[in-house]
């Protein structure tokens, strides 16, 4: 049975050994690879690489090392392939977890940006408006 992440959070802190947790709950942990997730959200969407990168606006050959594996993306390079392939809020703070980086924070006033273009439908250029008018760095 696959745990939420508050039940494994309880059973980590509460453990005598981390080992007998890690062991019960082998398939309550996230291995899965970054390129394969990639993959998935793209057949998934229905989206091909090339249209995603391109939407994305980063360098053709670097999108196509990101989905390969060949490199391992920045932050903001997920984030800018987020809006390359549409994807929703909780599927962009998934493919961040995936990737161990952090998720799109409400507080943090960059992210609150990001988060507003994702609920209102924005692409990467109308984002990077928003962020460039406040004087915030943009997705780049």
């Amino acid at each position: 049975m696959i745990k939420n992440t508050n039940e494994m959070q309880q059973e980590i802190q509460n453990a005598d050994n981390i080992y007998d947790v890690l062991d019960k709950n082998r398939e309550s942990f996230r291995f899965e690879e970054l390129t394969d997730y990639l993959k998935a959200l793209l057949d998934r969407k229905s989206i091909k690489p090339a249209d995603a990168i391109r939407k994305s606006g980063i360098d053709r050959c670097y999108g196509h090392q990101i989905i390969s594996g060949r490199k391992a993306p920045s932050r903001d390079k997920l984030i800018a392939l987020s809006f390359g392939m549409e994807l929703s809020l909780d599927e962009v703070n998934d493919l961040l977890k995936v990737s161990r980086n952090r998720t799109l924070y409400a507080r943090d006033e960059r992210d609150a940006i990001i988060i507003f273009a994702l609920a209102n439908n924005l692409g990467l250029i109308e984002t990077n408006q928003l962020l460039f008018d406040k004087g915030i760095e943009i997705i780049s």
